[in-house]
Formats: structure tokens, C-alpha cells, sequence
């Protein structure tokens, strides 16, 4: 028989990084030559020598003399600086000496029931992981999942109200009934539908600016409005003679609401935004509303299983729960938007961080202001507030205060913009009269103007709080010469101030995340004056 032999002839060269020679320490490798016979077996062994840790994949036949040298346990794999998350796992490259691994870094267990525990809870974290990437944007502010979680019991209880009013306005219009006729429901159907799309774009039309400057006070608005619009349409079944005229009041108010949803969705969804992703925000909204909206009909799908052997019960069941959910949906609405930070700047939004500024020479955040701002209905910052100020065109349907004239006459070619005293009146009692400013901008006035010119009258409003005597000076129409010369001093000191102070108060701004390019400002706030030099 002729002898086997097994032998390593011939060998290649491996490339590795440049990696620390002292994290490989070498070890020498031993070439076996085993030869085998009939009668006995040599092995013929010869040392090389190799820069990474290097362990054999089987065992030979060590029954020849030892090797000379101490012994060496097995060496773990070097690992390197890269971790990977994916799918909810957590894992590491590492390096055995021949190839790259990846290892698990989320930890380990001993025992069957402690990896079952483990199982199920990275199960879980899988599954939980899953989920948020469905309906969460990855890169968002912190406060999205409470705005989501509010908006989560907002759809839910909107849906089902939905619902259970169309079924109300279904047995108004007599469906399932002989006696009613068909084509005369579905004619009162499409006209309801289209008077409410005529009033929708009217009211879009005529409040496009407001949809910027007083985002959440219009939405809101429009949300309670809808919620009645659902209380009017339950009412149709009590007064079926008069369904077409309920029917298109709450279809009015409903298509308002819609046009108001569709338009300050976007402001919204960008003040999330943090890294420019719009698009996958705006996608994952759809998702959630659509989620949202399928648990509210399935609320209402029980609500009808469950007193559907009751007919008189089910008949006055929206009657019962409307109270409820209608309270719950405006409840969610309004949490909702306050936890709606918008970036981008408004007149009241401005004057709220100038105010700030000057009071403590620290700029508010967008979730400082948005606090400020409120959401309420009624709520208005100018009314509440002594000295208000009013950027627009000066009216003169009044007796116009010397102090305006004279602002108009010391206007220069320079000047982009004016402030001057005015007298409102009270919306309750006109004969009382309130003393406040008006700021006028010029033709071509831009975002530093319009930012300046507030930041002086809010410098001016400041100064006079102070002293009670420009109050009566104000609704004066000939003040004294002296009130004149301390007015004149008052502009020019804090023109100064306003200047010097913008600088710094625009990078401030800019740190804190203030969209400075523009100022939103409403169809009254956008009225302009012409400079001419005769």
C-alpha cells in the first residue's frame, strides 16, 4: 500500500489594515507533514510564524514530543469600533483572524426561561420598533409623540361621531323606506354638498393670510366648528322637514373646517420637520390619520353591535354619546396644538420675543412663545396689553394726534419705516379711548426693517409705562412743547438702542431655531406708504 501524505505546499499573503501590531501578538503556527503506513505513523513538524491570532480549526494528533514553549488558551476575536442597528438589534464587528464577524452586542442569558424572557422582550422591542417606524418620521422635534398621542384620541372620537351622525342623516333622508323617494334624496344630497363647497372656497379666499399669522386660533376655531357641524347633522332625523337646510349648515361648516385642516397642515407638519424631511412627516401623518380614523369606526361598529337588539336605544344613541365625544375631540384638539411650536414669525410672535429681549436679554424659544401665544378663541394679545402696538396705515376716521404729523413731516429718504401715537377705542364702550402705537412701513421695508421698527416701539412702550403723563400727552391733539421735545428725544434714543441691540438679538434668534427670513404678516399688517421728497 502505497503511503498517504498529506502536506501544505504552497501558501498566499493576506492584507490587512494597519491595526497595532501589539493587539496580534504573533504565535507560532505548526506545519504538520503526517505520514501514514501500515506499521507506523511519522509526523514531521516545522514553526511559522504569523502576525494575527491564529487558532487551528481541528485537532491532529499531538501524540509526538510538545512543542517547546508555554501553552496559550484560545484568544477572543478583536473587536472594532462599528456598531450596527438594525431591525432592533444592536451588533458588533469583529475580527477572528481570518474573516469579519457580526456579534450581538444586546447581552445574553443563561437557562431556558431566562432566553425565553429574553426572546419575548427582543420580541417586543422588535415589534415596538416596527411600529414607530411606521408611523413615526425619524427625525423629528421632541415634542411630535405628544402631539400624536393627543391627536390619537382627537381622530378616534372624530370618527365615530362621523359616523354615527351619518347614519342619523341615512334615517333623516328615509333609506330602507318605501316611501321615500330616491332621486329626491340624492338631489338634496348633491346640493347640500355643493353649497357647502361654494361657502368652502369663499372662505378660503377671503382668509388666506389669517391661515399664517393666527395658525392655531383659526384652526381651533374651525375644529369646534366642526364638532357642532356633527351635533347639527344628528339632528336631522328630529327635524326630517328641514334636513336639506340642517344638512347644508353642518356641510358649511364642515368644508370650512376641511379648507382650514388642508391649509395649516403643512405649517404644521414643518415646524416637526427638523431636518428638512416635509415629505416624510406629512406621509406618516396620512398614516396615522387613516389608522386613527379605522380604531373611530370601529368604536362606533361596537357601539351599534352593542344595542342593536335595542332599536329605541339605538336610535337615540348619538343623542347619548355626543356630549361625551364631542368634549373629548375639542379636548384633544386643543392639547394637540400646544404642542404645535411654530418657528416662523408673526407680528404678535415677534413682539413677544422683543419683549422677552428687552425685559431679560434673552431670546424665548419656540416652546416658550407658543406657551405665550395660547390657542384660545377670543384670546388677543393687543387687547390685553397697555400701549398695544398696530402695524398697518394710519386711519383717519379719528382726530389724528400732533405727534403723528410730526412723524410724517421728519421723515427722510433713509427712513423705511415710522412710529407714531394713536387713540383706540374701546370695542365695549367707544366713547373710552386707549392710548397705543402704530408702526408704518415703507415700500420695500424688509424683514431687518420691519424687525427694527418693533424692536423701537416696543423700547418706546417700555419707557413709557414709566411715566403716566404720556398717556394723557397722547390723547392730547396739541401737546405741549415740551412733550414735543422729550417725544422727539424718546425716537431718537431708542433708535439708537434698536439698532446697536439687532445684531445681537438676530444671531440669538438664529441659535434658537427662528425662521428670520420672513415675517408673516396679515392683509391689514401688509399696507405700505410711498416716500416722495417734493
Amino acid at each position: 500500500m502505497q503511503p498517504a501524505v498529506f502536506s501544505s505546499t504552497s501558501s498566499r499573503q493576506l492584507c490587512f489594515p494597519p491595526w497595532k501590531s501589539d493587539e496580534f501578538p504573533r504565535k507560532p503556527i505548526s506545519l504538520n507533514l503526517i505520514i501514514k503506513s501500515p506499521s507506523k505513523t511519522l509526523t514531521l513538524t516545522r514553526s511559522l510564524t504569523t502576525s494575527i491570532n491564529y487558532g487551528p480549526e481541528e485537532d491532529v494528533d499531538n501524540t509526538g514530543p510538545p512543542e517547546p514553549g508555554p501553552k496559550t488558551g484560545p484568544i477572543s476575536p478583536a473587536k472594532l469600533p462599528v456598531v450596527v442597528r438594525k431591525s432592533g438589534r444592536v451588533s458588533r464587528y469583529t475580527w477572528d483572524g481570518s474573516r469579519l464577524n457580526l456579534e450581538s452586542v444586546d447581552g445574553g442569558g443563561g437557562g431556558a426561561a431566562m432566553c425565553f424572557e429574553d426572546g419575548f422582550r427582543q420580541l417586543f422591542r422588535i415589534s415596538g420598533l416596527a411600529l414607530r417606524n411606521v408611523f413615526i418620521p425619524k427625525r423629528v422635534t421632541e415634542n411630535y409623540m405628544q402631539y400624536v398621542k393627543w391627536k390619537l384620541l382627537h381622530r378616534v372620537f372624530s370618527s365615530a361621531l362621523q359616523v354615527l351622525a351619518t347614519q342619523a342623516m341615512f334615517r333623516a333622508i328615509g333609506i330602507g323606506f318605501s316611501r321615500s323617494l330616491p332621486s329626491a334624496a340624492a338631489f338634496n344630497w348633491v346640493l347640500k354638498d355643493g353649497l357647502g363647497r361654494l361657502s368652502r372656497c369663499i372662505y378660503t379666499a377671503s382668509l388666506a393670510s389669517a391661515f399664517d399669522t393666527n395658525l392655531k386660533r383659526v384652526r381651533f376655531s374651525t375644529s369646534v366648528m366642526f364638532s357642532l357641524s356633527i351635533g347639527v347633522e344628528m339632528l336631522t332625523p328630529v327635524f326630517p322637514q328641514y334636513f336639506l337646510l340642517l344638512a347644508t349648515v353642518a356641510n358649511i361648516a364642515k368644508q370650512i373646517s376641511l379648507a382650514c385642516y388642508l391649509a395649516t397642515s403643512s405649517a404644521v407638519h414643518r415646524s416637526f420637520a427638523v431636518a428638512g424631511n416635509l415629505g416624510e412627516v406629512s406621509a406618516k401623518a396620512q398614516i396615522q390619520s387613516v389608522c386613527f380614523d379605522s380604531l373611530g369606526l370601529l368604536l362606533a361598529a361596537i357601539l351599534n353591535l352593542s344595542f342593536k337588539n335595542n332599536p329605541k336605544l339605538l336610535t337615540s344613541l348619538p343623542f347619548l354619546v355626543y356630549p361625551f365625544f364631542a368634549a373629548v375631540d375639542v379636548f384633544g384638539i386643543y392639547q394637540g396644538l400646544k404642542h404645535v411650536h411654530l418657528q416662523t414669525l408673526t407680528k404678535d410672535r415677534l413682539e413677544i420675543i422683543l419683549d422677552t429681549w428687552i425685559r431679560s436679554g434673552c431670546v424665548p424659544s419656540p416652546e416658550e412663545v407658543s406657551k405665550e401665544e395660547g390657542v384660545g378663541i377670543f384670546r388677543s394679545r393687543t387687547g390685553k396689553q397697555s400701549w398695544p402696538i398696530r402695524i398697518g396705515s394710519l386711519t383717519v376716521d379719528q382726530q389724528i394726534p400732533k405727534l403723528s404729523m410730526m412723524a410724517m413731516q421728519s421723515l427722510k429718504s433713509e427712513d423705511y419705516y415710522f412710529i407714531s401715537v394713536e387713540n383706540i377705542r374701546g370695542g365695549l364702550f367707544p366713547q373710552t379711548r386707549q392710548p397705543g402705537f402704530f408702526l408704518c412701513l415703507r415700500e420695500g421695508a424688509g424683514t431687518a426693517d420691519v424687525t427694527k421698527g418693533l424692536l423701537q416701539a416696543c423700547y418706546i412702550r417700555r419707557a413709557l409705562l414709566l411715566s403716566s403723563r404720556w398717556v394723557i400727552a397722547a390723547i392730547e391733539s396739541s401737546p405741549s412743547d415740551l412733550v414735543v421735545r422729550e417725544w422727539c428725544k424718546l425716537l431718537d434714543d431708542t433708535k439708537v438702542a434698536a439698532e446697536r441691540s439687532l445684531n445681537l438679538l438676530d444671531d440669538q434668534m438664529a441659535e434658537l431655531g427662528w425662521a428670520r427670513k420672513n415675517i408673516l404678516l396679515s392683509s391689514g399688517e401688509q399696507a405700505r406708504y410711498s416716500f416722495i421728497d417734493d
